[in-house]
């Protein structure tokens, strides 16, 4: 009984864990993601009609 116990409690632990590092990677890009726009793939030509 006391090993389902404990197996119970670091199931619930590293749920939490999981969910807490989730969160700070969420905050992490979008801080990054804010504090740079998105310029797209390369420099941009003009589009030339021929």
């Amino acid at each position: 009984m006391l090993i389902y116990m404990l197996a119970t409690a670091m199931t619930v632990a590293m749920l939490i864990a999981t969910v807490f590092g989730l969160h700070q990677e969420a905050q992490r890009i979008r801080i990054k993601a804010n504090t740079k726009r998105f310029e797209g793939f390369g420099p941009r030509k003009p589009y030339r009609h021929y």
